[in-house]
C-alpha cells in the first residue's frame, strides 16, 4: 500500500512540473509579449482587419478616417520574425519585428503591457501605444482616389490633406483611375505608430480625356462655321470689314487649334492652354470708296484656350478663356 502511494505522489509530482513546463513554454511563446504581437501579424497578413482591431490597445484616434482599417487596404507582408522582446519597468515590453513589404526589408517597434493573467495563469498583453498610424492623402486634381486597389474619396478641399489611419506595419499604394483621370501608382511603407505620412496622389488628363476634348471642341467649331455672319455668336473666330459686305459670309474649318491638357493650378479643374487654330472666310465685299466689288476667300487665324471642370458624374464642362 505504502509503495503504490509513493509512486502515486511520484506520478502526481510528475504531472504537476509537466503542468508548470506547459504554462511556463506557453507564456514564453504563445501567451509571451511577442506572441501577443505575432498574432496581430498573422491577423495583418491573412487580411483580418476586423481581428487586428478587436487586439486589447488597438485604438484609432478621434476624429480620423477609419475607411482604411478594412481586409481589402491591407497589403502583403514576408518573412517576419522576432528581432527583440525587451522587458522594462512597469511591466512593459518593447517588442521587435522585421519583416519584408514587397522588396524592402523593414522593421517595427511596439510597446505591450501585461495585463491580468487568464485564469491567474496565462499572461495577457494590451498594446501600451495603439499600432496604428495616419496618412494624409492630398488629391489636388481629382477627390477620387485608391489604396491597394479600393477606391476612397477625399471630403477636404484640393488645397488641403486628409488623414486616414492605417495599420502598422504596411504597405500601401496609392493612385487613381476614373473614366478620364490617371495618377501613377505611389508605393508608401507605414512602418511606426504613431505616425503621420504624407501621401500626394497627383491626377494626370489620360488620352480619353483629350480625345473627347477634341471631339466636343470640333462639333462646336464646326457649328460656328454653319452661322452665316461675320462674326459668329459665342464662337472664338471673326472678321470685320470697314468695307459694304454684299454677299452671305460662308465659313469653313481648316484647322482646329491644338488640344493638350493640363493642371489648372490646385483648383481641381483643368486647363487647354492657348493654342491657334484657322477658320476659312468667302463673302463679298464693296468698296465704300469706288463701288468696286472684290472677293474675300482667305484663312482666318484665331486663338483660344479653356477651362474644363469634371463633375461628379464624369460630366465635362469647357468654358472659354
Amino acid at each position: 500500500m505504502r509503495r503504490v502511494l509513493v509512486s502515486w505522489l511520484v506520478g502526481f509530482a510528475v504531472l504537476i512540473a509537466a503542468f508548470i513546463a506547459t504554462i511556463t513554454m506557453l507564456d514564453n511563446t504563445v501567451y509571451s509579449a511577442h506572441g501577443f504581437v505575432s498574432s496581430y501579424f498573422d491577423a495583418l497578413n491573412r487580411h483580418d482587419a476586423a481581428t487586428a482591431r478587436q487586439l486589447p490597445g488597438v485604438r484609432a484616434p478621434s476624429g480620423v478616417s477609419t475607411d482604411l482599417l478594412t481586409d481589402g487596404a491591407l497589403g502583403t507582408i514576408s518573412h517576419i520574425r522576432l528581432v527583440r522582446d525587451e522587458a522594462g519597468a512597469g511591466g512593459i515590453h518593447t517588442v521587435e519585428f522585421a519583416y519584408r513589404l514587397g522588396a524592402r526589408t523593414e522593421t517595427s517597434t511596439f510597446s505591450i503591457v501585461a495585463t491580468t493573467p487568464f485564469l491567474g495563469l496565462f499572461s495577457r498583453w494590451s498594446f501600451a501605444r495603439s499600432p496604428l498610424a495616419t496618412v494624409a492623402v492630398s488629391t489636388p486634381r481629382d477627390p477620387r482616389f485608391r489604396v491597394n486597389g479600393n477606391p476612397e474619396v477625399s471630403t477636404v478641399s484640393h488645397t488641403a490633406s486628409q488623414p486616414f489611419v492605417v495599420f502598422t506595419p504596411g504597405l500601401y499604394t496609392f493612385d487613381s483611375k476614373s473614366t478620364y483621370l490617371a495618377a501613377t501608382p505611389v508605393s508608401v511603407p507605414v512602418t511606426e505608430p504613431a505616425s503621420v505620412t504624407p501621401v500626394r496622389v497627383e491626377a494626370e488628363a489620360n488620352a480619353l480625356f483629350v480625345s473627347e476634348v477634341k471631339k466636343e471642341l470640333a462639333q462646336y467649331y464646326v457649328k460656328c462655321a454653319t452661322q452665316t455672319v461675320l462674326l459668329p455668336t459665342s464662337c472664338p473666330f471673326g472678321k470685320s470689314f470697314s468695307n459694304r459686305v454684299v454677299s452671305t459670309p460662308a465659313w469653313s474649318m481648316v484647322s482646329d487649334p491644338a488640344v493638350t491638357i493640363e493642371p489648372l493650378g490646385e483648383t481641381g479643374n483643368w486647363l487647354v492652354p492657348q493654342s491657334t487654330g484657322e477658320a476659312h472666310l468667302v463673302v463679298k465685299v464693296q468698296s465704300l470708296y469706288d463701288g468696286k466689288i472684290t472677293s474675300f476667300d482667305a484663312d482666318v487665324p484665331f486663338t483660344v484656350s479653356y477651362q474644363i471642370t469634371i463633375a461628379s458624374d464624369d460630366h465635362l464642362t469647357i468654358v472659354a478663356q
